[in-house]
């Protein structure tokens, strides 16, 4: 059975499309239009970067946050529109990253290059590692990821409930070495679905699918790209704190 444990390449989606364009998803395909979607999320995330005042940011964070994930959820519900809404939803998340990179650049000098680079070293590792076999996504493998994947939301969805009492859940989210290794344990995760995801785009080529299936692949990469980098970033700050 496909699998993944990224929402946007969750089972049956290359199995549900519609097979009526002439033209088949390719990997090379997935590969342009990943590269296009980041150059997207870069560039908007530059420019709200090069606005002036951390107190102006929020705004731009905000609209990131809600705007991408509504997009998101349409990109989902409906793979057909991803070549419109996979641009959207990079150009939001772009204003989402940006405002938050510069907060964190702004206490933690020089942290973003770290995470960006970390990110990309990642993603380069895990393809690396799939096309090598070093890691096989057999079924046991992406049932551990998916079971995984699904507690660390769970943690967030939990956490994010709390905060609205005021309550928060000790430790993991501080800088103490629980909390390090819980975000160590999350960039794992984050840096294994990464694996699922170039399993998941390779067997949509094999199959065949339909040409506008590269944007909705391109999308759900991205999904796990951000993520990660995002978990990255958290990762590095709870490490500034420690020295």
């Amino acid at each position: 059975m496909l699998r993944s444990s990224n929402p946007a390449l969750r089972p049956g989606v290359f199995r549900n499309a519609v097979y009526s364009s002439a033209l088949a998803m390719s990997i090379q395909g997935v590969v342009n239009k990943t590269a296009f979607l980041l150059f997207l999320v870069v560039s908007s995330a530059s420019w709200v970067w090069s606005k002036s005042g951390l107190e102006n940011l929020g705004g731009y964070v905000t609209l990131g946050a809600v705007a991408g994930f509504i997009t998101a959820l349409i990109t989902v519900f409906k793979k057909e529109w991803s070549k419109i809404t996979a641009p959207l939803y990079a150009l939001f998340e772009g204003l989402f990253l940006g405002g938050i990179s510069a907060v964190f650049e702004a206490r933690y000098p020089g942290i973003v290059i770290q995470a960006v680079s970390l990110t990309f070293g990642v993603m380069f590792a895990m393809l690396f590692a799939y096309k090598a076999r070093i890691i096989k996504p057999t079924e046991n493998f992406k049932l551990g990821v998916f079971a995984a994947t699904g507690g660390i939301a769970l943690v967030y969805f939990f956490s994010m409930v709390l905060g609205f009492f005021g309550l928060h859940i000790p430790f993991i989210f501080g800088a103490g070495p629980l909390g390090i290794g819980f975000s160590i344990f999350v960039v794992i995760i984050a840096a294994l679905n990464l694996v699922m995801d170039f399993d998941f785009i390779e067997e949509g080529a094999r199959l065949g699918a339909p040409k506008y299936m590269e944007w909705y692949a391109s999308f759900g990469l991205m999904v796990t790209l951000i993520w990660l980098y995002i978990e990255i970033l958290r990762l590095l700050a709870k490490l500034q704190e420690r020295r």
